[in-house]
């Protein structure tokens, strides 16, 4: 019989959870209530930012993000090519277009070096976002690049939905991802496999209150009910989208927020587990490597894998690891190889998306996850690399 599947991420829904549903599901409503108020301003209270806007899931938080920018065809977005399609998706959701920034070959992230030279290949262009990545829940370098933004008039818009509950340390200052120190949002996911989950869900984080209503108003078809007017009247300026997230799904998540600072305890140990029964499989596996700056609430346990020095392609790997029955998955394949941003943009050359890619590999972490798991894991690691 197959050892059961360890897959490598999951949600941990608790009776408590389930009694809070089942509480929304009995109430007067079931969407456009008073959890979802409750939902956002707990959410604002945990990463300390003034307004925090529900949404229908974290690509929605990033196209209303662009929509509250006012982004425009033919401007740019800066995005790491490390990252889910969504990041530079958004951009193209509104028209504007894409430059991908290359990545640190041992974190995935963007980095202002990175940055830098892909502001230089946007020269000529008006540059009005930069969209760096918390890839796996480590924090990008956020001054330097917010300071690069800044000089090529450009809004920082943190891509957080690996960071909830990660936390930052530049000099004497002390961060929570999503805070708005230095950006002018931050957007989250709650999918399942996320620090928490509302099946699906998203969130929009800001300390601009013109920003913050801006996002409100995109959420809900573009609607507006101007002072003075009738009690049904209202009126749509701008055309928005219908991207409410509904009582049920709040009520599930003002749940798993309570359960943050369990659940982010829990991550941490099990990645100090991972680095410490890792660390034997040096220099052949070592774990992606972690910015100084950085006290991350892992989303994701990824390991870097000589393969060639294994003799072991990726895919002999993965399944040599599915059949001890431990799951894993790539985060990401590069975005700007795929065939729509191919045909758009040609070939780029970014070495450190290629050496990033061709050596990740994510392992099974997740609260549920037990300490005998991690052990199970790395030893069949161990066996699948020979």
């Amino acid at each position: 019989m197959s050892p059961a599947l360890i897959p490598y991420g999951r949600q941990t829904i608790e009776d408590d959870d389930i009694a809070a549903v089942a509480e929304a599901l009995r109430a007067d409503f079931l969407t456009t209530g008073p959890r979802v108020e409750a939902f956002e301003a707990a959410f604002a209270q945990t990463v300390g930012a003034r307004h925090a806007v529900a949404c229908a899931n974290g690509t929605a938080a990033l196209h209303l993000a662009m929509l509250a920018l006012d982004v425009q065809p033919g401007e740019v977005c800066i995005a790491p090519s490390i990252t889910f399609l969504a990041t530079a998706n958004c951009a193209r959701f509104v028209g504007a277009e894409v430059v991908f920034a290359d990545v640190d070959p041992l974190t995935g992230l963007m980095t202002p070096d990175t940055l830098a030279e892909a502001l230089e290949r946007a020269a000529g262009r008006r540059v009005r976002a930069v969209l760096p990545v918390h890839l796996r829940g480590d924090v990008a370098e956020l001054p330097a690049l917010a300071a690069l933004a800044e000089r090529a008039g450009a809004v920082l818009v943190e891509d957080a939905p690996h960071a909830l509950g990660s936390t930052m340390r530049f000099g004497e200052t002390s961060a929570v991802v999503g805070d708005g120190r230095w950006g002018a949002m931050a957007t989250f996911s709650f999918h399942p496999v996320k620090t928490i989950a509302t099946g699906e869900g998203g969130m929009v984080t800001t300390n601009d209150p013109r920003l913050a209503e801006r996002l409100r108003t995109f959420r809900t078809h573009g609607m507006v009910r101007p002072a003075g007017g009738e009690p049904w009247w209202y009126e749509m300026p701008e055309v928005g989208f219908n991207y409410r997230l509904p009582d049920i799904l709040c009520a599930l998540g003002l749940s798993q927020l309570a359960k943050l600072p369990r659940f982010a305890a829990r991550r941490r140990a099990l990645a100090d587990r991972y680095l410490r029964r890792l660390a034997p499989l040096a220099p052949v596996v070592v774990p992606a490597s972690r910015p100084a700056w950085s006290d991350p609430v892992l989303h994701l346990m990824t390991v870097l894998i000589d393969f060639e020095a294994a003799g072991r392609s990726r895919r002999q790997v993965v399944e040599a690891l599915a059949a001890r029955g431990v799951g894993s998955q790539v985060h990401y394949i590069p975005v700007h190889r795929q065939p729509y941003y191919r045909a758009r943009y040609g070939e780029l050359s970014l070495p450190g998306v290629e050496a990033w890619y061709a050596r990740c590999l994510s392992l099974p972490l997740f609260p549920g996850l037990a300490d005998a798991d991690v052990d199970r894991v790395v030893d069949a690691l161990a066996e699948a690399v020979g």
